[in-house]
């Protein structure tokens, strides 16, 4: 089998000729930029949605990436063309990111951080998705744990950053009370906000509750989640809500881009309504599933083991 290519800094190259630095801001500050698409039946889906978003992104960092939106579409193209044959056809996970550059100064060079120059790197996986059948079978367990999300006061949630150290320790606290959960962080007032890769929703009485935009990064999947809610004439509604509103809800879901949308059947050990996937979940695959011509749930549920 041919080696997967990356593109990095303006070539492409095979993946084991690709690498950072040790002294680049992504790893000694941990300033790093990012965004992640996938391929349905190996074609993108919303991919320039998600390219706008890092772009955004970025313009909040003051990281300035080489190329243009458009340019960056090309690459992307190219390269997923290129590793869907090294794969077999694999559906994609498609990931970008960037840095500032690197830190002369811990190169042991004369330099100011006015000399970076940014690290920008494209490269592809195949979906794992085997990892979430257990999702679509039983439903994920969320856990709120100590640690807070961080306030919008210090960081704004709406950029896509890898800066994640509170969500390790969160996981890490989590996974004492159960090592296959995920971890739900609340904000300092004991609202609900998000997971570290993807949004969360509820569904009750009759309507989709999102937490406010203004604590979250409000994913392209939770997006698609709001269109296909006004094609089944569900609201849609963003607002606080807590915990308390969880363990009541009808339904729970995770929002994120490699499986789109999961049922969540259990928090804190607790079970969500009747403790089994609901149907509104199903309705909403459903639609989602003949928008991108793959059916969503049986290829994850059929997915081996790479």
């Amino acid at each position: 089998m041919s080696e997967p290519n990356v593109w990095l800094n303006g070539e492409f190259r095979p993946a084991s000729q690709a690498g950072l630095a040790i002294y680049d801001a992504g790893i000694v500050l941990g300033a790093t930029i990012t965004d992640l698409t996938r391929t349905f039946g190996g074609k993108l889906f919303r991919q320039r949605d998600h390219l706008a978003r890092f772009y955004r992104s970025c313009r909040y960092a003051r990281i300035a990436p080489p190329i243009d939106l458009d340019a960056s579409d090309e690459v992307i193209q190219e390269l997923v063309q290129h590793n869907l044959e090294v794969y077999g056809g694999r559906d994609l996970a498609v990931v970008q990111f960037i840095t500032p550059g690197e830190l002369k100064i811990y190169a042991g060079a004369a330099g100011d951080m006015s000399e970076l120059s940014p690290t920008y790197c494209i490269h592809t996986f195949p979906l794992p998705l085997h990892l979430w059948q257990s999702h679509f079978t039983k439903g994920a367990h969320v856990v709120t744990p100590s640690i807070r999300h961080i306030p919008p006061q210090c960081t704004d949630p709406k950029i896509k950053c890898r800066s994640r150290m509170h969500w390790w320790l969160a996981d890490q606290e989590t996974h004492q009370v159960d090592p296959t959960a995920i971890s739900l962080c609340l904000d300092l007032d004991g609202n609900v906000t998000e997971t570290s890769g993807s949004n969360f929703l509820i569904y009750s009485n009759g309507a989709v509750l999102c937490p406010s935009p203004r604590n979250i990064l409000r994913g392209i999947s939770v997006e698609t989640t709001a269109e296909l809610c006004a094609e089944l004439n569900i609201p849609f509604v963003e607002r606080d809500f807590q915990v308390y509103d969880v363990i009541n809800a009808d339904e729970a879901w995770l929002a994120s881009t490699p499986y789109c949308l999961a049922p969540v059947t259990r928090i804190n050990g607790l079970p969500i309504s009747d403790g089994r996937p609901g149907p509104v979940i199903r309705q909403i695959l459903d639609l989602w599933s003949k928008r991108v011509g793959v059916d969503i749930r049986n290829q994850i549920l059929t997915a081996e083991t790479a």
